[in-house]
């Protein structure tokens, strides 16, 4: 039913009560659920096949969840430069976020051919049931591709319509949307190197952390924490180290997404496993794993994960399983593991120089633990 979910002021705090981060995320949830009814309901009024077929479940695929981190962070960054008082223009840029969040995996999942996103089939899988219980005619593969692009095309318009009415209505409007503006231009930018560098067989270190920042880190940690810090127009040194700290974090982040990507268990991450593997994706794990490799003299390992240029069957189980002996065997997988515990260290510790209050820090402190899997001491180490 449309127009029944709680709006974010029933869902908030009293203005004068600073929100906490796990209360702002539900408020977020909130704002989010009033924006989709909205966005629905107009969809409907302009073609109810459209709104059924993609509309319907954009807003579907926003709110089966997901980790909500980008919302979090973007508190971290609103509080740590001063935000108080209302978070209307707060919830509002989270919720952006969350949509934009929707059109990267929707898109994603379309160019890494993936079946599963957040435990159910992923939208291009769901829109080729579709077509095949309908009996429509054409192929199901071309038509949910297509269909799922725009679907993710939909997701941006949403989130960017959102954001611009947000920037419109705050005076600090110019500097949010300068910081959304850069932030959309990154994630294209990191979402084509990770395809060239599967093409071109790449396997540097630093092509590696080049990707991961531009696809993920940015994008995860460092600008949210801007735009909430933006929307209180936040000082050039608090920015400064908000960004520093972001960056760090949404390596860590990135780095344990990887690890996931390889060792995970979908039934926990709600999506497939060894995917990175039978595409031989360009990440910080397979970079390190081969340059280790190289150190060592170990050809077995290098050959596993290098480049196929033979012909050789790269997605079957056999090349999988080599390729994860390769990781283990050469201590890729135990370097990764350290990278991440010291850059979920560094990022707690340059936000401690944002000055924000304690409650902040902790709060973000437990941020990165949930984003890079590592526990951290009471001074911000890893434990």
């Amino acid at each position: 039913m449309l127009g029944l979910r709680p709006t974010a002021a029933e869902a908030v705090a009293p203005v004068d009560c600073p929100l906490t981060a796990p209360e702002a995320v539900r408020a977020v949830e909130a704002e989010l659920g009033h924006v989709l009814d909205t966005t629905l309901r107009r969809a409907f009024d302009v073609d109810e096949v459209f709104a059924q077929d993609v509309a319907g479940r954009v807003t579907a695929f926003v709110r089966r969840g997901g980790k909500r981190l980008r919302s979090a962070f973007a508190w971290c960054g609103w509080r740590a430069a001063g935000g108080s008082g209302d978070p209307t223009a707060l919830l509002r840029t989270a919720a952006a976020l969350e949509l934009v969040q929707a059109c990267a995996l929707i898109h994603d999942d379309v160019m890494d051919g993936s079946p599963l996103r957040r435990g159910a089939p992923a939208v291009h899988v769901d829109l080729a049931h579709m077509h095949r219980a309908a009996r429509m005619t054409g192929s199901a593969e071309v038509f949910s591709t297509s269909v799922a692009m725009l679907a993710g095309d939909l997701a941006l318009v949403w989130a960017d319509d959102l954001l611009t009415e947000t920037a419109l209505g705050s005076p600090h409007g110019t500097r949010l949307f300068q910081e959304w503006q850069a932030m959309r231009t990154e994630m294209v930018a990191g979402q084509y190197r990770d395809i060239h560098a599967q093409a071109a067989g790449s396997s540097g270190v630093d092509e590696a952390v080049g990707i991961a920042t531009l696809k993920s880190a940015l994008y995860t940690v460092e600008r949210p924490l801007a735009l909430g810090a933006a929307l209180t127009g936040g000082d050039d040194h608090t920015l400064s180290a908000l960004r520093s700290a972001g960056r760090c974090a949404g390596l860590a982040f990135q780095l344990r997404d990887d690890l996931l990507g390889t060792y995970g268990d979908p039934s926990t991450t709600g999506k497939p496993a060894d995917d990175d593997l039978r595409t031989r994706k360009l990440t910080y794990l397979l970079a390190v794993g081969l340059w280790l490799a190289d150190v060592a003299g170990d050809k077995e390992a290098a050959d596993a994960l290098s480049p196929v240029t033979d012909g050789a069957d790269l997605r079957s189980d056999d090349a999988v399983n080599r390729m994860r002996a390769a990781l283990e065997r050469t201590g890729a997988r135990d370097v990764v593991e350290s990278k991440i515990s010291e850059l979920a260290a560094t990022s707690v510790r340059h936000f401690a120089g944002a000055t924000a209050d304690p409650v902040v820090r902790r709060e973000f402190t437990t941020l990165v633990e949930r984003a890079s899997g590592v526990a951290l001491g009471p001074a911000g180490e890893a434990a």
